[in-house]
């Protein structure tokens, strides 16, 4: 690959190490806002030395493995998050309850790995006792959630099917409206001064009350209740938001495994300039993704721009050819967690040793753009003071560009504050004015374009996207690294 500047190469683990191993020798070194990682393409599932074939198609360990990961993070997030989060909102109680296939968009964020939907109607209720004593957690119907609940069952018995016999009776789980009277018994015992829930017409994230389950609850609850019911729509939202010191490593690897990933699609082991598709690419990057057992939250995209004297895109699914400038939108899905990255390819003509200067240029220019919007990114700030703030930086610098980034974690296009839309450069009302807090991820979204000489001065964009952590003080750096240099075709 040509380097147009010098590179930091970030320690390289195998391919295939083991989760619980991964975790341990993957020390968190930034790579420098300026620097590119060098990433060797690689044949993910190829065998290599110490390792079995089944460990080769395990980038992150076995499933038992991830979620033994995944439950930590889940206690550490209710430990440390929850009682922060709902000190700062004032709110004393917290009632999250859902019906199965029809859950909170805060399920994910509370409950463990191995549970994939409500149990009938489960009610989560969080209320805080205040100082050391911390946030009581408990799970009207479901189960503990390997302890981090405490689940509360129906009194009533029911006689074991062969035995029938009192000795092997076993208590049945709630069920139907009689769960909203406990509810109201777990009310009155306690007290609370607020109680918040999840509705919103701002955010799909704090809007995960259905009408029903409102409904029926607030009519058990009875006025007196029924008063203190609050919507605390940051609360949710923040709480999906917020990750863990400790979940930094494992998302340093699923970018790096989706930049080895692109670095191998963006070469001549995937592409013949002249025969192969820009379908054919970006169905061998889904395909590689499924052979590694991971996941991906949207369609990737293989997209083409070529000299023929217009900016826009050449039509569905053409043939690469030399001369092409190739650019992809990819995500992958491990562990709960979601990537998102953009990158840009050229395909050398014959003759050609190097990509065009003109279109360095491009690249280079979004490479200032993502400089201004990470420096302009800060805890504390809205989403909207970061857009305005980082545009007039680069109208002040005379770049043509867009900005549209937004927070990424436990969902692709994640809770938090938008930071513009593509169509939205003026601001996002609602959405754009959500503070941004530590210990949260950014996917840096952009796209600069300009005229290249070489093209006859036809516009040509570059679209990049990569993924930064905000750390627990505030600062903010490369997941893994960006990209500063094309990918090459020859």
């Amino acid at each position: 690959m040509v380097r147009t500047r010098p590179t930091l190469r970030p320690p390289a683990l195998p391919f295939a190490l083991p989760l619980a191993f991964a975790c341990l020798a993957a020390p968190l070194v930034s790579t420098g806002l300026g620097a590119q990682p060098v990433v060797t393409p690689a044949t993910p599932g190829a065998r290599t030395s110490g390792s079995s074939a089944a460990d080769t198609l395990r980038p992150f360990g076995t499933l038992r493995e991830q979620a033994a990961q995944q439950q930590k993070w889940l206690e550490l997030r209710m430990e440390r998050t929850l009682p922060m989060l709902m000190r700062r909102e004032g709110v004393d109680m917290w009632v999250v309850p859902m019906r199965e296939y029809n859950e909170d968009p805060l399920f994910k964020a509370i409950v463990s790995p191995t549970t994939f939907s409500a149990r009938r109607r489960t009610i989560y209720v969080f209320f805080d006792r205040g100082g050391a004593q911390g946030v009581e957690r408990i799970a009207l119907g479901g189960t503990s959630q390997g302890n981090v609940y405490k689940a509360v069952r129906a009194m009533k018995p029911v006689p074991a099917p062969a035995a029938g016999s009192r000795g092997n009776e076993r208590q049945a789980e709630l069920w139907g409206d009689d769960q909203w009277n406990v509810l109201k018994q777990v009310i009155e015992e306690r007290k609370p001064k607020k109680i918040a829930i999840n509705t919103s017409r701002i955010f799909a994230f704090s809007d995960g009350l259905s009408s029903g389950e409102k409904e029926g609850m607030l009519e058990a609850l009875g006025p007196q209740w029924a008063a203190k019911v609050v919507n605390a729509e940051a609360l949710a939202v923040d709480m999906i938001a917020a990750r863990q010191p400790e979940e930094e490593a494992m998302f340093r690897e699923l970018n790096r495994v989706a930049w080895e990933i692109i670095s191998e699609a963006f070469s001549n082991k995937v592409i013949t300039p002249g025969v192969t598709k820009a379908d054919d690419v970006l169905w061998w990057m889904r395909q590689r993704v499924n052979d590694l057992g991971l996941g991906t939250w949207f369609q990737t995209s293989v997209e083409v721009q070529r000299q023929f004297g217009s900016p826009e895109l050449v039509g569905v699914n053409p043939t690469i050819l030399p001369g092409d400038v190739l650019h992809c939108d990819f995500g992958i899905t491990a562990l709960g967690l979601n990537t998102d990255t953009q990158h840009m390819a050229y395909v050398l003509k014959p003759g050609e040793t190097d990509v065009p200067a003109g279109l360095k240029k491009v690249l280079l220019a979004s490479n200032r753009l993502q400089d201004i919007t990470v420096a302009e990114l800060r805890p504390g700030r809205t989403g909207n003071e970061v857009l305005a703030a980082a545009l007039k930086r680069m109208r002040d610098e005379k770049i043509d560009g867009t900005l549209y980034s937004h927070p990424i974690g436990l969902n692709g296009h994640g809770a938090g504050a938008l930071i513009g839309l593509w169509d939205y450069q003026d601001g996002v009302p609602g959405r754009g004015d959500h503070k941004i807090i530590p210990g949260m991820w950014y996917s840096i979204e952009l796209q600069a374009t300009a005229p290249v000489p070489e093209w006859n001065n036809q516009l040509v964009r570059s679209a990049q996207e990569e993924d930064v952590i905000i750390d627990a003080n505030g600062k903010v750096r490369w997941a893994f690294g960006r990209q500063t240099t094309f990918h090459l075709v020859r």
